[in-house]
């Protein structure tokens, strides 16, 4: 008669903290709790607005919002207060929260809606009217928008660092009541990729919270944590859900900054570093290195309310899980078809951090790269070709394609090509066209999961209109 060793008569516990495990590990498994009703191994959706108290001290506690170790939102979690209701957190989002604050490298998520009501958001805890935010000037074409409409709407101005190196212009810049520097890591559409320690270097000196846009670059290539950031927000509409179905947005606490030490030297930030009643301490008092975050989602997300859907959610952290199989596809065959697109007659120029071509190649080497497998120089598949003829041959080269969806968007399993100078970017000057390189011959592409060769080939299809004009 066989032996039971007595320690396999009972299974081992699952695990739900994932620290220390790799990145592909993570995707797949960060933030996801245990169900104890059905156990179900994909988190449910949870399609509730609002959720029951076990009794009046329950209401009173979830209210008094006591922190949890972290300050996150933990679903059913012991950890911490329940939910109260879905425009503050849900429990399908949370998984999704989770999972990008740990692939990300920051202490916390907040989801909302869109990308663009993440950057709302993420600024609107930070600034208010008569405050001042500094950007770099190479952005996608809708947040210039926001800045110079919205944004300024609720008092806040923006301006604008052209040349990133010149420490003249950053200080000419920046001004007393000025509350974020902000980037992105990887510009759209011309993917001039940024230096982020160089602008973080900035930040520290100034005192500033860096808020950077990781949409284009995602987790997978690079994390602005590691290089100085103190804000992470994207669209999750793009890369981290992958097929282009839902419209989401997160902002990622990096748990990293000072807030104390910024008031000390002169830069007020009302919403961490106040009490909001007598004998309540300040957000930084109560969260620590959680109290961005727990700012945002209660002092903003909450009160304007945009809010994600637990379904968007569940597409969102079920996109995470494949995201660096999928950017792997997407960044090596963006690097094959710029190398081929530079070969060609028709074309003027190629936009791609990532080519040994491009002046920027060094950064890309030293900063950008496939966080799995070691792959350098991979700096997204969102970039910019110049075709000649300008904007005839720009109408010529998109006519002619039938595999690139003509659409906006980014970041999708489909291939994507528009013309930034009439959409855009059609409502600014020429002058800053200009500057920004949006050209009348200039093309985004975003190059999907379908096969090179076939996008190659009909991009070939699209250059030979242009070669007939």
């Amino acid at each position: 008669m066989s032996t039971i060793h007595p320690n396999t008569r009972e299974a081992a516990t699952p695990i739900y903290d994932w620290e220390g495990y790799d990145f592909d590990t993570r995707q797949v498994h960060a933030g996801e709790y245990p169900d104890l009703n059905n156990g179900l191994r994909v988190p449910p959706i949870a399609l509730s607005a609002g959720y029951v108290f076990d009794d009046f001290d329950d209401q009173v506690e979830r209210f008094s919002a006591v922190p949890s170790r972290d300050g996150a939102f933990h679903g059913d979690s012991e950890a911490t207060p329940g939910p109260i209701y879905s425009r503050q957190g849900n429990p399908t989002n949370s998984v999704a929260e989770e999972r990008l604050a740990s692939l990300e490298g920051g202490s916390n998520t907040v989801l909302v809606s869109s990308g663009q009501a993440a950057i709302t958001s993420a600024l609107l805890t930070l600034a208010q009217g008569g405050d001042h935010i500094v950007s770099t000037a190479s952005i996608y074409g809708g947040t210039r928008i926001l800045f110079g409409r919205s944004i300024k709407r609720f008092g806040i101005d923006v301006d604008y660092v052209w040349d990133s190196e010149d420490d003249d212009e950053w200080a000419r810049a920046i001004r007393p009541n000025t509350k974020a520097i902000y980037a992105e890591s990887i510009p759209n559409p011309r993917n001039d990729i940024t230096d982020l320690r160089r602008i973080a270097e900035v930040a520290a000196r100034y005192h500033l919270p860096l808020v950077v846009d990781n949409t284009v670059g995602s987790p997978a290539l690079i994390r602005p944590f590691e290089h100085g950031a103190n804000i992470v927000v994207h669209s999750t509409t793009k890369f981290l859900t992958g097929h282009g179905a839902v419209v989401g947005g997160a902002i990622v606490d990096g748990g990293n900054f000072d807030w104390e030490a910024a008031v000390a030297a002169g830069r007020a930030y009302p919403l961490l570093t106040s009490s909001p009643r007598p004998g309540v301490g300040s957000m930084v008092d109560r969260f620590g290195p959680a109290a961005y975050a727990r700012a945002t989602r209660e002092a903003v997300v909450n009160d304007i309310g945009p809010a994600l859907s637990p379904f968007s959610g569940f597409l969102l952290h079920q996109g995470l899980e494949t995201l660096s199989v999928r950017m792997e596809r997407h960044v090596n065959s963006s690097l094959e078809i710029a190398s081929w697109l530079e070969q060609q007659p028709e074309v003027e120029q190629v936009d791609y951090a990532g080519l040994p071509t491009s002046p920027l190649y060094e950064l890309a080497v030293r900063d950008y790269g496939l966080a799995t497998n070691g792959l350098g120089a991979r700096t997204s598949s969102v970039f910019g070709v110049k075709v000649r003829g300008g904007i005839d041959g720009a109408r010529a080269f998109v006519n002619g394609l039938r595999v690139f969806s003509r659409m906006t968007g980014i970041g999708d399993t489909r291939s994507m090509v528009i013309h930034p100078g009439t959409s855009t970017h059609a409502t600014f000057a020429p002058e800053i066209n200009d500057r920004l390189g949006i050209t009348p011959g200039l093309l985004r592409l975003s190059v999907g999961l379908e096969s090179p060769r076939d996008l190659i080939a009909d991009l070939r299809v699209g250059l030979d209109h242009v070669a007939v004009l």
